[in-house]
């Protein structure tokens, strides 16, 4: 028995909603850019999901799009994060409202 349709997107729901309600809700930007990483996940899994509800491989296709764009976002995403801790020494966002040091 396979799972239909509508538990793919209840479930790619449940984690866009945790990822966005993580976003609003967090200060500390590691966790902050986690949650926008499970929020592109969910997007991605709805993608595949109506993929295969339709019988076409051009989600799957796009997914291997999506993750290289991902991999990318998140080493440069990375990056900016160390270098923003680098120089304020600090993660949290209240802190670093301003752009002047």
């Amino acid at each position: 028995m396979t799972p239909h349709l509508e538990a793919y997107l209840m479930l790619s729901a449940a984690l866009f909603a945790v990822g966005f309600l993580g976003v609003l809700i967090r200060r500390n930007t590691l966790v902050i850019y986690m949650c926008l990483e499970l929020m592109l996940v969910a997007a991605t899994l709805a993608l595949v999901a109506f993929s295969r509800f339709n019988g076409t491989e051009d989600g799957d296709v796009f997914v291997f799009f999506i993750l290289t764009v991902a991999a990318a976002e998140v080493a440069v995403g990375l990056a900016i994060i160390v270098a923003l801790f680098r120089a304020r020494q600090t993660v949290q966002v209240d802190e670093l409202n301003s752009l002047k040091h």
